[in-house]
């Protein structure tokens, strides 16, 4: 059976909510480990208003699962939680391959 294939741009500004259906922002971008070809994160912009005041997380790409119907992406996180969660501006962005902030963001989703 042939595996269910999305291209990178129709994730990216796929709606993101959590188990309950709360929305959780939107995908920004997706940062693929060039010598595996393995999407390693997907960058959630959350919270402002009209783009401005937006915080981005790495989320974990495993943490995600698609809801095909509403072609959006679900996250099991509590939306209050998603507050803690280490993040950065959308203008600072950090060096994903720093394992430090790696642990970091793997420690906080598990």
């Amino acid at each position: 059976m042939a595996g269910y294939l999305l291209s990178s741009s129709s994730i990216s500004g796929d709606e993101v909510v959590n188990a309950e259906g709360e929305d959780l922002g939107h995908i920004e971008d997706l940062m693929i480990d060039p010598e595996t070809g393995k999407i390693e994160y997907a960058v959630l912009s959350f919270g402002g208003f009209l783009g401005l005041g937006d915080k981005y997380f790495a989320i974990p790409f495993t943490r995600l699962s698609t809801d095909r119907d509403k072609k959006r992406m679900v996250l099991d996180v509590e939306k209050t939680r998603l507050n803690d969660a280490p993040g950065f501006d959308k203008n600072d962005w950090p060096d994903f391959a720093d394992q430090s902030f790696r642990k970091t963001v793997d420690t906080f989703y598990g």
